[in-house]
């Protein structure tokens, strides 16, 4: 790894965004640290970029493995720093929210929200978030959604997890203002990824007889409608690589295949005309 070369950590590159981001980042010349759970996919990734990319093995909800994982990215550094850091690991838990298990919903915010804690504890100090940092500190790229700004029936854990990495991520940045690491948020819409194509695994059987049943049936669907017709992963990688190097990088970039529609969700209507839309096609609306 040339000590020229701009280096980043990136969690969850398996697939999805996180392989999107990686394809995009070392085509522009990036070293990239990928974190995997599965050494397999750490071994096709780095067959597949070659020495642009060197895996790092751990869960993000794990603190110890994951400041082992810093570890190895300081020592393969060589004494170099890190460029940035792209909290992506995330995970989907849908259900109504009356009825979802309570430890699906922990699981939900221990990925996405408590590993991202863990994992900017862990690799911040290598963005020279430490004693009087540096001249050209590192910044931290939290990935969230278009549902971190408007919710929807039956996903209320990713949306609750969502909405509070927004919050921790503003937050987070008026902390590390004095090292001068800048934190950005991305937020995708539907994107062509595994984690929509997941929509029709979903086991509603624990729903059927409750009133639930119906709505979630068209949820589904038009979960997998919006997979098939997302845009690719490595239209938010380049979104990220400019949150990464542009000059002045706003707080955050929504990157939706729908930007009117994003734009009215978030912006011009109001909570109650958005409560009728929805109710009135999934069926939520008393009879």
């Amino acid at each position: 790894m040339s000590s020229q070369r701009k280096s980043v950590v990136v969690t969850g590159v398996s697939t999805g965004i996180g392989w999107g981001t990686v394809k995009v980042l070392t085509g522009k010349g990036f070293h990239v640290f990928g974190s995997v759970r599965r050494p397999l996919d750490g071994d096709r990734l780095k067959a597949e970029f070659r020495g642009a990319f060197t895996p790092v093995l751990f869960d993000v909800t794990d603190e110890a493995a994951v400041r082992a994982g810093a570890r190895e990215v300081e020592a393969a550094l060589g004494g170099a720093t890190l460029a940035g850091l792209v909290n992506n690991a995330g995970i989907a838990v849908a259900g109504p929210l009356l009825h979802l298990p309570v430890e699906d919903f922990r699981r939900q915010l221990e990925v996405n929200l408590t590993g991202v804690v863990i994992a900017t504890q862990a690799f911040a100090p290598l963005l020279g978030a430490q004693g009087e940092g540096r001249k050209d500190p590192g910044r931290i790229v939290n990935i969230s959604s278009v549902g971190g700004r408007t919710a929807n029936p039956f996903l209320a854990p990713y949306n609750t997890s969502k909405f509070g990495l927004e919050g921790l991520s503003g937050s987070l940045r008026r902390e590390l203002l004095p090292f001068g690491v800048d934190v950005i948020v991305v937020a995708p819409g539907a994107v062509a990824t595994p984690i929509w194509d997941k929509a029709d695994e979903i086991d509603n059987g624990p729903y059927a007889n409750t009133r639930y049943a119906g709505p979630l049936a068209k949820v589904a669907a038009y979960m997998l409608e919006m997979g098939r017709n997302g845009l690719p992963p490595e239209r938010i990688g380049e979104a990220i690589h400019t949150a990464l190097t542009t000059r002045r990088p706003r707080v955050r970039y929504t990157v939706s295949p729908s930007p009117f529609q994003t734009f009215m969700t978030e912006r011009v209507l109001s909570a109650r005309a958005l409560d009728r839309i929805v109710g009135k096609r999934l069926g939520l609306l008393p009879e």
